[in-house]
C-alpha cells in the first residue's frame, strides 16, 4: 500500500515538472476551476446562484467598519457557551480605563469638588470695585457711590424683567406655533461667516428654500427639469436640525479629519469663537489636573533646541555631531498622517513666547523672598507669578513693592511651614494698616474666589481677613461689600467649622464698618433678581442683627418688610427675621412683639412666597420663644387661622408648622380649644402624597399631643385611628427621615394615652415580612416601654409582645441593635412577669449561640449581659449557671467582636449570681482569662480586665498569689492601650490585686517597669503605683519608692516624682505624716539641673500643699518654697506653668500674706523681665485673695489731702 502511495507521489512531481509558465497562464485565464482575480472560481457547490450573497460589495466608510467589527465581534462571542452580555462587557472595558480610585477624595479636597449646582453659583458674583465710604473725607474718585450702585441694581433688574418677558412670550409663541416676532437677544449684524452649509443627504428628496443662498456655498446651476417635485415648506421646517457630519472616513485614501466635524458650518469650539477666551469652558479641579499633565508630558516630549542641550551637557566632554551626508529625515505621506492639522485638532496659530510658563515638573519649591515651600501648585502660578519675575525691586514703585511684600506674606501663610505661616500671619496682622486695605484685600480675596482652592487654605486665608479687620477698623469700609462676595457663601457651607467662620467674619465686619455702612452695602442686594443673592444677603443681615443688636435694626427691618416696590424686597426682609430668630434663640424674647409686627402682614401678602415666608419666620420665632411669649403673636393668630382654610401645598404646610410652634406656646384651655380646631386640617393631609407635608403634619401633631390641654381621650378618639392608617404603614420605614418622625410622634402620643393603647395597634406588626417596617415597630415600643414602663401591659398583650419580639429577634437577616435593645428594654421592663418564658428564651439565646454567623453569636451574647439582673430577681439562678458553663467554653471563640460580647456576657452573670455561687469556679475561670489579655482588640481587653478586676475586688482569696502574680505582668502592657478606660481599669486591678496579695510583690513589678522608654506606660505605672500606695496604705510603699530614686536614671526618678505627685494627690490629708519624710527627695529634685525634674517636685508640692491645709504643715512647706521660688525666672511653658501652680497651692496653704512678701521684693526692679515676673505673681495672688491682702500692705502715712491709714487693723483682741 504503501509502495502505490509513492508511485502516485512521484507521476504527480513528473507531471508537474513538464508543466511550462505558458499552460499556467492560459489555465488561469479560461479555467473557472482554478483562482481568478475576478470572482470566486472554487468551491462553487457550497454557494447558492448568488456567489456575492453575504459579502460586502464595497469598502466601508466611517461608520460601517465599525459596524462590521461589532457584527464580527458578536458573531464571535456566540461561539462561547457562557458569557457577559455586550454592554456589561463594554461597561467593564470603559472602567477598567476611565476609573480612578483617587478621585473621590481628589474631588472632596476642594469645596468647588463637592459643591452642588446652587452653591457654585457665587462664582457668578463678582467682586465690584470699591465703594465711597460715606463718614471718611475725600475719598478715591474711582469708587462708587451709593447712588450710582443703585442705578446699576435697578438697571440689572429691568434687564432681568424685560429678558424674563421675552422669554416667557417666546414660550407662549412655541406652543400656538406662531414665529416669534422679539429675539431673546439684541440684534447683531450678520457676518458673512455665520451662515451654515446646507447639508443635504445624496438620497433625499430636495426641498425648495425661499432664504437666499450663500456665496460660500455652492457653484450655482440651473435646477434640472427632471428633478423632484419641490414640496411646499412646512411649519416643521423652521426648526433647525442638529449640525451632522457628513464626511466619511475612508481607511484607504483619505488623510484623516477629526470625528464629527461639521465642515460645511463654521467652525466652533477650541478655536473658531469670534472673541478668543482664555478657556472655551470651566475648568474643574479634575480637568485642570489633568490638563496640567498632559501639558507636563507635551514638554518633556519635545524635541530640544540646540540652546537647551548646551544647557544640559557640560561644555567639554561632549562634541555635536554633523548629520550624514545622504541623510534625509522621513517624509512618507503614511508616516505623516497624524501630523495633518485638522478643524478641531489644534488652537490656530499661536505666537511662540520666548518665557515659557512653568508645568508641574518645573514649578518652584524656592521662591525668592519667601525660602523654600513645601508645595507650588500651578494654580498659585496666576496669583504669586510676579514673584518668579527677575525684576530689579530698586527701580519698582512704592506700591508694587508693598504688592509683592503681601504676596510673599500671603504665600507663606498658604502654602508655607506652620512655623513661616505663623510669623507671616503675625507680620501681615501687625502692619496691616501701612499696608492698607486696597492692596491687602485685592490680594485675598481673589484668593478665595478661586475655583481650586482646598479648606485648608480657604480655613487660613479667612483666618487672614479676620486679623487685620481688627486692625484696619473703619479703614474696611469701602471694601464692605467685596469682603461680603466672598464670605456670604460660608454661610450656607455644608460644614459646621465653615459657617461659624462666615458669621465670626461679618459679625467683625459689621462691628468694624458700623451699621449705616452694612446696610448701606447690601440694600442692593435684598432685592437682586438672583435668589441666592437674596438668601446669602438675608443670613449675612441676620448675622449683623445678632452683632449689633436687634433694636438698632428693627427700623430699616421694618421698612424693608413694607416695601412696595417689589415683593422680593419683602420677601428677604422677612427671611432676615426668620434667619436672626434661627441664630439667637431665645435673645429675640425682648424685641419679640416688634418683630412679629413688623412681619404680621406678610400673612395676607398678595405674593404666595412672602406668604410662605412669612409663616416660617413667625414658626421659627416660636420656637425661639418657646415656651414664652403668646401674647407676641396675637396680632398673627387670626391670619394663621384663616390661612389654614385658603391654602394648599407648601403655602398650607408653612401655615401649619407656625401654628404647631405657637399652640405649645398657649395656656392650656387655648391649646386644647386650637389643638381640635387645626386637627381637622392635619387629618385631611395625613393623606398627602407629599414628603415634606408629611413631616410638618407629624411634628405638628407631636407638638399638639405634647401640650397639657389636650386630652388623652380626644387623642384616642380622633387622632388615634387615623394616624395610624395613614402612618403605620411599609413605606414609611423605608425613608429615614420619615421613620424617625413617625416613631417620634408616636412616643409622644403615648404619653399621652398610655402604652397599652399603643402598643395593641402595633404588636401584630412585629410578625410582618418587612423587616426595615418590623424595626420601626421595635423601635417604637422599646422608646415606649422605656418611658412608661410595663404596668399597662395586660397578660394577653404581654404573651402577643413576647412572641412577636422573640419572631422579630429570630427573624433578622441583618442583627441590629434595635432589636436588641428592644428585647433587654421589654424584658426588663416586664421584671417578675418574664418569667414564664426565659426558657424559651435562654434556649433562643443558646440556639443562636451555636449559629455560624459571628454577628449572630454576638447578639445573642450581648442579650444575655442585657437580661442577666431580670433572671436573678426571678430566682433563676440554677439557668445562670448554666449560661455561665457554656459561655465559658465559648472562650475560645476566635471573633474578638463577639468574645469581647461573651466576656462581658460573664461579667454581668459574676455580678449578679456572685463569687462562690459561680459556675464555672472562679479559680477555674481565672486562669482561663489570663491569656486573652494579650489579645489586642479594644472590646475584648476593655470587657476581659472589668470582668478580672471584679473578680480581684470580690473574689480575690479563690485564686493563688502566683497566679494573680501571672496577671500583673499581662496587665503591665494594658498600661499602654489606647483607650483611656482600659489603662483606668488596670490601673484600678492593681490595686485590687495589691490589696489581695499585699502590695511588695505587686510594687515591685511596677518599679521595675518605670525602666521602660515608652512614656504612657510609664506614666500608667506611676498611677498604679499612687493606686497601690492608696490602697494598701502609703508607709508601705513610700520607702521603696524613695529608695528607686537612688538610682541614677532619669526614667525611673522622673517616675519616683510623678508617683509621689499621684499618691500626694489621692492620699490628701493623709499627706501630712510623710512632708518631712519626702522633704530632702523634693530638695534634690527642685535642685537638679533636669527642667522635668523640677516640674515634677512642683507638681507634687501642689497636690501636697492642697492636702494638708490648716494642719499645721507650714514650716515645711515655706521650707520648700524657698526652693521653688528661684524657678520663676524659667522660659520653658510646661515648667513656668508647673511653677505658678505650685506658688497658687502654696498661697492657699502658707495664706496671701506669705507670698505677698516674696513678691514685693521684684515688683519694682529696676530690670523689666524681673519686674514682669513678679507683676504676674502678684496679679494671681490678686485675683485669689484680693480681700485677705488688705492687712498685708505696706503702711502708707497720711498726708494733707488723703488719708491711708485704717485704725480699724490695728485693734487686737
Amino acid at each position: 500500500m504503501s509502495d502505490d502511495v509513492e508511485k502516485e507521489i512521484k507521476a504527480a512531481q513528473a507531471k508537474r515538472k513538464m508543466i511550462t509558465e505558458e499552460d499556467i497562464s492560459q489555465a488561469v485565464l479560461h479555467n473557472e476551476k482554478h483562482a481568478s482575480m475576478a470572482g470566486v472560481s472554487y468551491d462553487t457547490d457550497f454557494y447558492t446562484t448568488d456567489k456575492y450573497e453575504g459579502y460586502t460589495t464595497s469598502l466601508p466608510i466611517n461608520d460601517e467598519d465599525e459596524n462590521e467589527d461589532e457584527l464580527y465581534q458578536e458573531t464571535n462571542r456566540r461561539l462561547n457557551s457562557y458569557t457577559a452580555s455586550k454592554e456589561f462587557l463594554s461597561e467593564a472595558v470603559e472602567g477598567a480605563d476611565s476609573h480612578d480610585p483617587f478621585a473621590d477624595s481628589m474631588r472632596a479636597r476642594t469645596i468647588a469638588g463637592r459643591q452642588n449646582e446652587y452653591q457654585q453659583r457665587r462664582f457668578n458674583r463678582m467682586l465690584s470695585p470699591s465703594r465711597k465710604d460715606a463718614f471718611g473725607e475725600g475719598g478715591d474718585s474711582e469708587s462708587r457711590s451709593y447712588s450710582e450702585v443703585a442705578r446699576e441694581a435697578e438697571l440689572e433688574k429691568e434687564e432681568q424683567r424685560v429678558l424674563a418677558i421675552i422669554a416667557q412670550k417666546k414660550k407662549q409663541e412655541a406652543e400656538t406655533g406662531v414665529k416669534a416676532e422679539v429675539s431673546s437677544e439684541a440684534p447683531k449684524k450678520k457676518r458673512r461667516w455665520d451662515m451654515a452649509t446646507p447639508v443635504q443627504q445624496p438620497d433625499a428628496t430636495p426641498v425648495v428654500s425661499s432664504s437666499k443662498r450663500s456665496r460660500w456655498d455652492a457653484t450655482p446651476a440651473r435646477p434640472n427639469d427632471l428633478d423632484a417635485t419641490p414640496v411646499r415648506k412646512s411649519e416643521w421646517d423652521d426648526v433647525e436640525a442638529t449640525p451632522r457630519g457628513t464626511t466619511k472616513r475612508s481607511r484607504w485614501d483619505a488623510t484623516p479629519v477629526a470625528a464629527n466635524v461639521n465642515v460645511a458650518a463654521t467652525p466652533v469650539g477650541s478655536m473658531g469663537m469670534m472673541t478668543p477666551t482664555p478657556s472655551q469652558m470651566y475648568l474643574t479641579p479634575e480637568a485642570s489636573n489633568a490638563l496640567r499633565w498632559e501639558r507636563e508630558l507635551d514638554v518633556r516630549n519635545r524635541p530640544l533646541s540646540d540652546e537647551e542641550l548646551d544647557a544640559m551637557f557640560p561644555t567639554t566632554g561632549y562634541k555635536i555631531l554633523e548629520p550624514p551626508a545622504g541623510y534625509e529625515p522621513i517624509r512618507t505621506p503614511a508616516r505623516k498622517l497624524t501630523a495633518t492639522p485638522t478643524p478641531m485638532g489644534d488652537n490656530g496659530f499661536i505666537m511662540q513666547d520666548e518665557v515659557r510658563a512653568p508645568v508641574a515638573a518645573d514649578l518652584p519649591q524656592e521662591i525668592p523672598g519667601v525660602g523654600t515651600l513645601p508645595f507650588f501648585k500651578e494654580e498659585d502660578m496666576q496669583h504669586f507669578g510676579k514673584l518668579l519675575d527677575d525684576k530689579d525691586e530698586g527701580i519698582m514703585s512704592v506700591e508694587e513693592l508693598k504688592e509683592r511684600k503681601i504676596m510673599r506674606l500671603l504665600l507663606k501663610i498658604k502654602n508655607g511651614t506652620p512655623p513661616m505661616r505663623k510669623g507671616a500671619l503675625r507680620h501681615i496682622t501687625d502692619k496691616a494698616r501701612d499696608f492698607g486695605p486696597g492692596p491687602l484685600f485685592n490680594q485675598i480675596l481673589p484668593l478665595l474666589m478661586s475655583p481650586t482652592l482646598e479648606d485648608q487654605e480657604r480655613h487660613l486665608l479667612v483666618k487672614v481677613i479676620d486679623r487685620i479687620l481688627y486692625k484696619l477698623d473703619d479703614l474696611v469700609r469701602p471694601f464692605v461689600h467685596k469682603i461680603l462676595v466672598v464670605i456670604e457663601p460660608l454661610l450656607i457651607d455644608e460644614d459646621y467649622y465653615a459657617r461659624v467662620e462666615g458669621r465670626e467674619i461679618i459679625s467683625n465686619l459689621s462691628k468694624a464698618a458700623g451699621l449705616p455702612t452694612m446696610i448701606t452695602t447690601m440694600r442692593p442686594d435684598i432685592d437682586h433678581a438672583d435668589e441666592y443673592v437674596r438668601n446669602t444677603t438675608a443670613r449675612a443681615f441676620s448675622v449683623v442683627a445678632s452683632a449689633l443688636g436687634i433694636p438698632a435694626l428693627l427700623p430699616f427691618l421694618k421698612a424693608v418688610c413694607r416695601s412696595k416696590k417689589s415683593w422680593q424686597a419683602r420677601h428677604t426682609g422677612i427671611k432676615i427675621v426668620q434667619q436672626t430668630a434661627i441664630l439667637m434663640g431665645c435673645a429675640v424674647l425682648p424685641h419679640l412683639k416688634n418683630l412679629v409686627e413688623a412681619i404680621g402682614h406678610g400673612l395676607e401678602d398678595e405674593q404666595q412666597k412672602v406668604r410662605t415666608i412669612t409663616a416660617l419666620a413667625i414658626a421659627a420665632l416660636a420656637e425661639a420663644a418657646a415656651p414664652y411669649g403668646i401674647e407676641s403673636f396675637d396680632s398673627v393668630l387670626k391670619p394663621l387661622w384663616t390661612g389654614i382654610r385658603k391654602h394648599r401645598g407648601k403655602g398650607l404646610a408653612a401655615f401649619l408648622k407656625a401654628i404647631g410652634y405657637i399652640i405649645p406656646l398657649m395656656d392650656d384651655e387655648y391649646a386644647n380649644y386650637y389643638t381640635k380646631e387645626v386637627m381637622v386640617i392635619l387629618i385631611r393631609e395625613f393623606q398627602s402624597p407629599d414628603e415634606e407635608m408629611k413631616k410638618i403634619v407629624l411634628k405638628v401633631v407631636k407638638q399638639c399631643a405634647a401640650t397639657d390641654g389636650v386630652m388623652p381621650s380626644y387623642i384616642k378618639e380622633e387622632i388615634l385611628p387615623e394616624f395610624f392608617r395613614h402612618f403605620w404603614v411599609r413605606r414609611m420605614a423605608l425613608d429615614r427621615r420619615n421613620y424617625k418622625q413617625v416613631v417620634e410622634t408616636t412616643v409622644e402620643l403615648a404619653n399621652k394615652v398610655g402604652v397599652s393603647e399603643i402598643a395593641t395597634r402595633i404588636v401584630n406588626d412585629l410578625k410582618d415580612e418587612s423587616e426595615p417596617y418590623r424595626k420601626m415597630v421595635m423601635e417604637t415600643i422599646e422608646k415606649v416601654v422605656a418611658n412608661l414602663g410595663a404596668a399597662d401591659i395586660d397578660p394577653r398583650l404581654e404573651e402577643l409582645l413576647i412572641d412577636g419580639i422573640l419572631y422579630a429577634f429570630q427573624e433578622q437577616t441583618v442583627e441590629d441593635v434595635i432589636m436588641l435593645n428592644g428585647f433587654g428594654t421589654v424584658v426588663n421592663a416586664l421584671g417578675m412577669r418574664i418569667k414564664p418564658y426565659l426558657q424559651q428564651i435562654c434556649y433562643t439565646i443558646l440556639w443562636r449561640l451555636n449559629n455560624k454567623s459571628a454577628k449572630v453569636r454576638q447578639q445573642a451574647a450581648d442579650l444575655i449581659s442585657r437580661i442577666a439582673v431580670v433572671m436573678k430577681s426571678c430566682g433563676e439562678e440554677k439557668l445562670m449557671s448554666q449560661l455561665g458553663q457554656i459561655l465559658y467554653e465559648y472562650l475560645g471563640e476566635e471573633y474578638p467582636e463577639v468574645l469581647g460580647s461573651i466576656l462581658g456576657a460573664l461579667k454581668s452573670i459574676v455580678n449578679v449570681i456572685g463569687m462562690a455561687s459561680m459556675t464555672p469556679p472562679i479559680k477555674d475561670l481565672l486562669p482561663r482569662l489570663t491569656p486573652i489579655l494579650r489579645n489586642r482588640h479594644e472590646k475584648v481587653q476593655e470587657n476581659c480586665i472589668d470582668l478580672v478586676g471584679r473578680i480581684a475586688d470580690r473574689g480575690a482569696e479563690y485564686v493563688s498569689a502566683r497566679e494573680w502574680m501571672r496577671v500583673c505582668f499581662e496587665l503591665l502592657d494594658l498600661l499602654k492601650a489606647h483607650k483611656k478606660g482600659i489603662r483606668r481599669a488596670s490601673v484600678n486591678t492593681f490595686g485590687y490585686i495589691a490589696k489581695a496579695i499585699g502590695p511588695q510583690d505587686v510594687l515591685a513589678t511596677l518599679l521595675n517597669n518605670l525602666k521602660v522608654q515608652e512614656r504612657q506606660n510609664r506614666v500608667c505605672t506611676t498611677v498604679a503605683i499612687a493606686i497601690v500606695a492608696e490602697t494598701c496604705a502609703p508607709f508601705t510603699v513610700l520607702p521603696a519608692l524613695m529608695n528607686e530614686y537612688r538610682v541614677p536614671e532619669l526614667n525611673v526618678q522622673n517616675g519616683v516624682l510623678k508617683s509621689l505627685s499621684f499618691i500626694f494627690e489621692y492620699i490628701g490629708e493623709m499627706g501630712k505624716d510623710y512632708i518631712n519624710a519626702v522633704a530632702p527627695l523634693l530638695e534634690d529634685a527642685l535642685m537638679d539641673r533636669d527642667l522635668v525634674h523640677r516640674q515634677t517636685a512642683c507638681t507634687t508640692i501642689k497636690h501636697m500643699a492642697l492636702g494638708v491645709i490648716g494642719l499645721g504643715c507650714e514650716e515645711p512647706l515655706r521650707h520648700l518654697l524657698n526652693y521653688i521660688w528661684p524657678n520663676i525666672f524659667e522660659t520653658s511653658p510646661h515648667v513656668i506653668n508647673a511653677v505658678m501652680e505650685s506658688i497658687e497651692g502654696l498661697r492657699v496653704a502658707l495664706g496671701p500674706a506669705t507670698i505677698l512678701q516674696y513678691t514685693l521684693q521684684g515688683l519694682f526692679h529696676p530690670a523689666r523681665k524681673v519686674r514682669e515676673v513678679y507683676w504676674k505673681i502678684y496679679n494671681t495672688l490678686y485675683i485669689g485673695s484680693q480681700d485677705a491682702l488688705v492687712p498685708y500692705y505696706p503702711r502708707l502715712e497720711n498726708d494733707e489731702r488723703n488719708s491711708y491709714q485704717r485704725t480699724e487693723l490695728d485693734y487686737v483682741l
